[in-house]
């Protein structure tokens, strides 16, 4: 089947299959409700991303057929995959203790070590993507908050390393994007249903493979920019968190802290989430097109990027501390 039959099917598997997930978390209550630590103001149904899950599980599947190769390859990251979305499924129903969920986690980032290292790459690479996993898995669950946000940030990511990376990535990366596009019907404009931890763990796991299998194509000398897709995320994470810790807060709790909630709270859910995506769209162009330039030019250019994510991460905190009015709540 051609790349656009896959893209087609993905699409069509998760936009019916998080039909099916709503359904199923109606008659479950499996719901979100309101609260002080969370951004949106009706009850909602969690838990679509298994939908995701499902459209992009047959791809790595199919992937293994390309031969062994390919089969040390995609087989353990469909093993790190299912154990992701198995953990967040289960604490989507029944919370689990921190410490539980990270080991898992951890057993996961070691399988796509494990597929990186099987596909000829360095132990420089295997570790990235055993941290990339880790990392990823972890920020994509903390920046799941407001209507749109996570799935459009990983469909532009996605399609940025199918489009930098080509072959197999390519492949993986398109399914990726089509089924965060099958979803989005279901979490645009306003929510009617959540990733849940199966989903938002799924997106992270899965960036993170993208983003490890593309290394070689990047070289060293060009790997800064595979983090450019995840730059509007990354800097709001890392940055939220080393306040919170700063401040003694016990920062593994959930909390509205994140520049996107301030955001959100004052401008509403839908120009936050355009905001985000605008950016990420040209930090993916610019990633794709940089490619051959000399390293000190993408070494510079990177560095202003970084430099803008922070400065927009200060300028929607500062907003929120300056008490600017609130424009509308979404979601």
């Amino acid at each position: 089947m051609a790349l656009a039959g896959w893209a087609a099917s993905c699409f069509a598997i998760a936009l019916a299959g998080t039909w099916l997930a709503r359904r199923y978390a109606l008659r479950a209550a499996l719901l979100d409700h309101p609260g002080e630590r969370r951004s949106h103001t009706v009850a909602t149904p969690r838990g679509g991303g298994i939908a995701i899950v499902a459209a992009v599980a047959p791809v790595l599947a199919a992937l293994c057929l390309h031969g062994a190769a390919a089969r040390a390859t995609f087989g353990p990251i469909a093993a790190g995959l299912l154990l992701v979305a198995g953990i967040g499924w289960y604490d989507d129903h029944r919370p689990l203790p921190p410490a539980l969920r990270l080991g898992v986690h951890a057993a996961a980032a070691a399988l796509l070590a494990w597929a990186l290292h099987a596909s000829g790459a360095g132990t420089a690479v295997a570790a990235t993507g055993f941290v990339l996993a880790l990392v990823l898995v972890n920020v994509w669950n903390f920046m799941d908050g407001i209507d749109g946000l996570a799935a459009s940030q990983a469909l532009v990511a996605a399609l940025g390393y199918a489009l930098f990376s080509g072959g197999t990535v390519a492949w993986l990366g398109v399914a990726l994007a089509a089924a965060c596009a099958g979803f989005l019907p279901f979490n645009l404009p306003r929510a009617r249903i959540f990733l849940g931890d199966v989903g938002s763990g799924a997106l992270g796991y899965l960036l993170a493979a993208l983003a490890a299998l593309s290394l070689p194509a990047a070289g060293w000398n060009a790997a800064v920019l595979l983090g450019l897709p995840l730059l509007a995320f990354g800097a709001d994470a890392a940055l939220t968190l080393s306040r919170r810790i700063l401040r003694g807060e016990r920062w593994w709790e959930p909390h509205v802290q994140h520049a996107y909630q301030a955001g959100a709270r004052r401008r509403g859910h839908a120009a936050v989430t355009a905001g985000f995506l605008a950016f990420t769209v040209v930090a993916t162009v610019f990633m794709i097109t940089a490619k051959r330039w000399p390293p000190a030019v993408i070494m510079g250019a990177t560095a202003v990027a970084v430099a803008l994510a922070c400065g927009a991460w200060w300028r929607l905190q500062a907003g929120e501390r300056s008490g600017e009015p609130r424009r509308g709540s979404d979601g």
